[in-house]
């Protein structure tokens, strides 16, 4: 479209030098310094913040996976946080360079695939997050139901949404071009004569296929689904299920807001720039223009925030994937704590046993029992050990040797202590 290399925009009083129609709205030709220089930088925060926490979030839906808690609902949300990261990985970076030059410097291929790109993983978001929607309205009826959905079945789900997310946007791919203007070149959608007709009635169906249909089908699931969470249940089973699934239902639903109120701007401006290449009327404020993307490309990095501050099980998640990061090995200390494990210890050794044994003495067992009394450091004043635990056979010997009388009828041999004339008158 040659006209569209002719547009002038107007922020209030200032004018604005030529624009190129480009993206989803104008493609801005900053002429201030100010503007190429804060614009990019402020895409660069929220490529960095928005990248990071869309990565912590997968590996925390990915670590859940493995731990057997793999759902339909967790799958969608995963390719949810994949559409944030791909967009902040592939199409951001490319946005900041060209705000923050005056010529298209990206080469041919870039200027046909970067706006087919972002098109397709936005309209993939919408499509998931309507899918996602259905996913939780079925759980909240019949949350006592243990549906088992088998890896094939969501496989095919998430790529007839891919594909057809991919094959929404083709022709912003097909009618992309570079153009030279003056002593610089310029990426615009420049659709031929016999596809103006075409154009025309794709302008007004995109935006309803894209943006209204799946949002709104989300919206009214969301809320379906929650009026059934309202319902109290008798049983307490029940209860904590009705519990989790209104939770559930809370965090999937100020998603789905967050993103239709955020993603609302950059339509409005979408469609108010094709209607004015249509019908040479004014186009859109820069600055409208500009808050527009920036609102856009922030849904990639509230998104993983959302799902953090609503979910106890990704908070949970969070925190263990932390631990792993951080948690260093401790070296062994020679000093156990409280809790540590200490070595085993033998038994405490008998009271006549300990220290090194005494001389062997024939004499019977009265010179055995003096001199035992004669060493105190062997014989102890009760029948304990040293950590006070009394036990049973020492308590018993020592009751016997204190008897003293009736250690004689106990003797095992009570032949060595009598005369041999005694033991011979009691043998005849």
């Amino acid at each position: 479209m040659d006209k569209l290399q002719g547009l002038n925009i107007s922020a209030g009083n200032n004018s604005v030098n030529k624009q190129s129609f480009y993206d989803w709205g104008m493609y801005q030709n900053l002429n201030s310094r100010e503007l190429k220089v804060l614009i990019p930088v402020i895409l660069g925060v929220i490529c960095v913040l928005g990248f990071t926490g869309n990565i912590t979030a997968m590996g925390v839906l990915v670590t859940n996976a493995r731990k057997g808690k793999l759902s339909l609902v967790n799958s969608l949300i995963f390719n949810l946080i994949l559409a944030d990261s791909m967009v902040l990985a592939f199409a951001v970076p490319f946005k900041a360079i060209s705000y923050s030059r005056a010529s298209w410097t990206l080469g041919w291929f870039m200027c046909k695939t970067c706006d087919w790109f972002l098109h397709s993983c936005m309209a993939a978001k919408s499509f998931i997050i309507a899918i996602m929607a259905k996913a939780c309205y079925r759980y909240v009826s019949n949350p006592t139901k243990q549906v088992n959905i088998r890896y094939k079945t969501i496989l095919v789900i998430l790529l007839c949404s891919w594909l057809l997310a991919c094959v929404v946007p083709v022709p912003h791919w097909m009618f992309a071009d570079l153009r030279r203007e003056g002593n610089r070149l310029v990426c615009v959608q420049a659709e031929p004569h016999y596809a103006r007709d075409f154009m025309s009635v794709y302008v007004k169906v995109y935006p309803l296929v894209a943006y209204c249909a799946p949002l709104s089908f989300a919206l009214i699931y969301f809320w379906r689904a929650y009026g059934r969470c309202q319902r109290r249940s008798s049983k307490t089973q029940n209860l904590r299920t009705q519990i989790r699934s209104r939770k559930l239902t809370l965090m999937l639903f100020s998603l789905t807001v967050t993103t239709a109120i955020m993603w609302l701007p950059q339509w409005v401006s979408w469609v108010w720039a094709h209607h004015a290449v249509e019908n040479e009327g004014p186009a859109p404020p820069l600055l409208f223009s500009l808050s527009a993307q920036l609102l856009m490309f922030s849904i990639s990095l509230v998104n993983p925030l959302t799902v953090l501050s609503l979910s106890e099980e990704f908070r949970e998640g969070y925190k263990g994937l932390w631990r792993r990061l951080t948690l260093r090995k401790q070296l062994p200390s020679n000093k156990p704590g409280p809790h540590a494990a200490t070595a085993p210890r033998s038994p405490s050794p008998r009271p006549e046993t300990a220290g090194h044994p005494p001389p062997h003495k024939q004499g019977g067992a009265k010179e055995a029992k003096q001199d035992l009394d004669q060493e105190p450091s062997s014989v102890p004043d009760s029948p304990a050990n040293k950590d006070g635990i009394v036990l049973p056979d020492v308590e018993q010997f020592w009751h016997e040797r204190e008897a003293g009388p009736l250690a004689g009828e106990n003797d095992p041999v009570p032949w060595e202590h009598q005369d041999p004339a005694e033991v011979k008158q009691q043998n005849i």
